[in-house]
């Protein structure tokens, strides 16, 4: 990546935190009000052993909503393509689903399958699913019709034409859209956390928001912001990694 792109976002977060602590400094704000940029980094070491625990827990049932939505996501665009008639009934669904905020959903999830593991991946998995299968439907949409026709002359089946021309034509979409769905990721294993939960940075954020530790609260968010930025980087070099251009 080049410096020139790097450099700006970088000044422009500098900035914007030397203002905000000048601006709590010149107005004298209380910390449970607003904290400081620098009482927020002093809480971030202060409790980083807590957060790295937290952490590792809402990265596991981020880890594993992911998987689902990425297989579910790509059997079900791979069924769109397959299927015309399925995809114009299944779509509209599809994108209605994405209509109903997860919050809503998330206590139905606790009451049908407790306060474990499961309700956190399948609110992951839900945030997840749309975009990895938009995606690569869309990929496969756009497959070039000649080079189809050519593996047809030569006898290729259904199968092998998915597995060697429709999927591979997908990958560019696919890391596309699987971009998008890890930057939701870790949100919505935190609401899945806050809503029933005795572990991970979700129940974190509301043990130390009950205590009014709002420099607490704020380290938890930049962690959470972290490891969005992480996955998204590592998408990223898996993007670099499977495709060659």
């Amino acid at each position: 990546m080049h410096t020139s792109r790097i450099l700006p976002p970088i000044f422009v977060i500098i900035g914007v935190f030397v203002l905000w602590e000048a601006l709590v400094r010149a107005m004298d704000m209380p910390s449970y009000v607003l904290p400081a940029p620098s009482a927020i980094a002093a809480a971030l070491g202060r409790d980083f052993s807590a957060l790295a625990k937290h952490g590792l827990v809402t990265l596991g049932e981020t880890g594993f909503g992911l998987a689902f939505a990425i297989v579910g996501g790509v059997l079900l665009a791979v069924l769109m393509d397959a299927l015309p008639s399925f995809r114009r009934a299944a779509y509209p669904l599809l994108i209605a689903s994405q209509t109903i905020p997860i919050i809503i959903l998330a206590p139905l999830f606790i009451i049908y399958f407790g306060f474990g593991l499961t309700p956190k991946v399948i609110c992951v998995a839900l945030m997840c699913f749309f975009p990895v299968a938009v995606g690569v439907s869309d990929g496969m949409a756009r497959t070039d019709a000649r080079l189809m026709n050519l593996l047809r002359s030569f006898g290729a089946k259904p199968l092998r034409l998915y597995v060697l021309c429709k999927l591979p034509a997908a990958m560019p979409s696919f890391f596309s859209s699987l971009r998008v769905a890890v930057t939701y990721s870790v949100t919505g294993a935190v609401v899945g956390e806050w809503l029933s939960s005795d572990s991970g940075l979700g129940f974190y954020m509301l043990r130390v928001k009950n205590a009014y530790r709002i420099d607490s609260v704020l380290a938890c968010v930049l962690v959470i912001a972290v490891l969005s930025l992480l996955l998204n980087g590592l998408v990223r070099v898996l993007q670099r990694i499977c495709i060659r251009y």
